[in-house]
């Protein structure tokens, strides 16, 4: 047993420089003259521990005893989505994350995303407060430690610094979280680092590497122990066509040791996928690896943890995000690691559950993962989770659940795509389908739709309600005193309907209203501030009613208690007549509407 390299990822909105920070930290290290001190292998920098302990210096003495952790392994795969990517049985293939918070921005979508998933997969991070070099009367003094840098900053601008600070502190407040400057952290269980951080001029960068190591090695230390010479075991970070070597994957290998000819198992929607490993290959150090014209060069091992890119015939159906697994190729042990991916698969994706719930899509087993997480922790269901772009299946699915309950007769999709010759079909059928790079996004997209349903079935059972209303009948435009009465009236507060019970400010029920016309047209509602004629049958004027008189509506007591409901959606008049109905009516009966 062995103890493994520390696999950081970064995460954060777009454009708040993550890739930045990983860049100014390999800079950096190639600036201290550390020759070969930092390694590049697919989508991942690997940086040993000596090379931390020099970007650090004299910080480092606030590390008590030996440092055990090799050193960190950054995953730095492109695109704000790889994180969803880097999971394993049971967590997240990331050990410790880095979270990028441009401190004159604060929180964006990305970074609500970005928190919602590190809380659901509970891998531990630190806060990298970025940009700080462009807070106005920022200067940075390459001789000094950021916090002796802070101190020498004048007044103002460590006020301004502050006031972003505590910004970002109460940010993470209303997301649940404690968190404080890394210097003034007194419980790092329960409280966030936030490190300051200028990707642009590296200044910060050695507090955030130590911090980060700091971390490690007090709390994780026993997860990072693995069998360095047992089978590998990883995940698909990226499928890629390379000139010369046909499909290719890129791999993180968190345990174990990979060979050249060693048999591998992968996961995948089905029969799991068996290859045989024709080519390991690196890129040369310090190229970059997201580049497709990088050099690479043959080994023919590689050991846990490090990134891989495998050549192997077979591997056009492989997708992203999915379990690794190496063997000798002996039909026992392939069968063994077949049934263990396939049950590690099935706990995610699900064709049908046979519950009324939302469709979910993913291109990747993690970002489904981190989709059924937080829809999870929201309480909302789902119907199935599956990979890949959208089917005619899917579709058949949604427009079965859109009739059977509208709220849930949504399909969202988690960076997935809509094949053209669906898109027509959709609008057609005018299926509502939320589709989105950022899985808070999704989410809250479709809280909004289930809100904006809520609201137009409450406010359908609304118009079915009698509503509370206060009318006088005008004097001098009495049309008919009875068979039925016709006389005109004005809507002083609320709404009116054809078939409507009124009752007299006494309380006592008096008639329904047969009909309304406004002018010559005949209308079924009127509201507050219309002037129009109304025929009142079994009632005469002069006996049960007046000129002069102000009527209300006989609100019916099950209709007063669904009102309570949706009180929200009358205007403040009409509450207030309600509140009147409700005294009328309990001189008669003191419990009227209680209960």
């Amino acid at each position: 047993m062995t103890i493994r390299k520390i696999l950081v990822a970064t995460l954060g909105h777009v454009d708040h420089g993550k890739t930045s920070l990983l860049d100014k930290i390999r800079q950096t290290v190639v600036a201290k003259g550390e020759a070969g001190g930092i390694t590049q292998a697919i989508g991942v920098s690997i940086i040993p521990i000596e090379t931390i302990q020099k970007i650090c210096g004299k910080l480092m003495t606030a590390m008590k005893g030996k440092l055990l952790v090799p050193g960190l392994l950054t995953i730095d795969t492109p695109g704000h989505a790889a994180f969803t990517s880097l999971r394993k049985r049971g967590g997240s293939l990331a050990d410790i994350a880095i979270l990028v918070v441009d401190i004159n921005e604060g929180f964006k979508p990305q970074t609500m995303e970005s928190i919602e998933i590190l809380k659901a997969r509970k891998v531990p991070f630190v806060v990298a407060a970025n940009k700080i070099d462009l807070l106005s009367g920022w200067h940075y003094d390459q001789s000094k430690l950021l916090l002796e840098n802070i101190n020498s900053l004048d007044y103002n601008t460590q006020g301004e610094f502050e006031k972003k600070m505590y910004g970002l502190v109460g940010q993470f407040q209303e997301q649940d979280l404690q968190s404080e400057r890394f210097d003034r952290v007194q419980d790092y269980t329960k409280q966030l680092a936030i490190v300051p951080v200028s990707a642009m001029t590296g200044q910060g960068i050695p507090e955030l590497l130590m911090v980060l190591t700091g971390l490690a090695q007090k709390y994780l230390e026993q997860k990072l122990t693995i069998e360095e010479a047992g089978p590998a075991k990883g995940t698909i970070l990226e499928v890629k066509e390379e000139k010369g070597l046909g499909t290719t994957i890129d791999a993180i290998i968190y345990n174990g040791t990979l060979k050249v000819n060693d048999t591998l198992v992968i996961g995948n929607i089905g029969e799991p996928i068996i290859a045989k490993v024709r080519a390991l290959l690196e890129p040369t150090e310090l190229e970059e690896m997201r580049e497709k014209k990088s050099a690479f060069k043959n080994v023919r091992e590689v050991t846990a943890a490090t990134g891989v890119k495998i050549a192997a015939p077979g591997l056009e159906k492989v997708l992203a995000g999915m379990p690794l697994r190496s063997c000798s190729g002996k039909e026992e042990e392939i069968k063994k690691i077949k049934k263990e991916i396939n049950e590690e698969i099935e706990n995610i994706v699900v064709e049908d559950n046979k519950e009324t719930g939302v469709i979910i899509k993913a291109d990747t087993l993690g970002g489904l993962e981190a989709l059924r997480t937080l829809l999870t922790e929201k309480k909302i269901p789902f119907s199935s989770a599956s990979l890949g772009k959208i089917s005619k299946k899917d579709l058949s699915q949604l427009e079965t659940i859109q009739s059977q309950d509208e709220r849930y007769g949504v399909l969202l999709g988690f960076n997935v795509k809509i094949p053209p010759e669906l898109e027509d079909y959709i609008k057609t059928k005018n299926f509502k389908v939320i589709i989105h790079d950022v899985i808070y996004q999704i989410i809250v997209e479709y809280e909004k739709y289930v809100e904006t349903f809520k609201r137009s079935i409450e406010l359908k059972e609304l118009n079915t309600l009698v509503r509370p209303c206060k009318f006088l009948i005008l004097k001098g435009y009495v049309f008919r005193q009875n068979n039925p009465a016709i006389v005109g009236v004005e809507i002083e507060i609320g709404k009116i309907k054809s078939g409507d019970p009124v009752m007299n400010g006494e309380g006592r029920h008096l008639t329904i209203v047969k009909s309304m016309k406004e002018g010559q047209e005949s209308v079924t509602m009127a509201e507050q501030g219309k002037q129009l004629a109304m025929a009142l049958d079994k009632i005469t004027v002069g006996r049960q009613i007046n000129e002069g008189d102000f009527l209300y509506t006989d609100i019916p007591e099950d209709d007063f208690k669904k009102l309570k409901e949706l009180k929200k959606y009358l205007s403040k008049m009409e509450v207030d007549v309600l509140k009147e109905i409700v005294e009328i009516k309990r001189r008669e009966n003191p419990i009227w509407g209680v209960g």
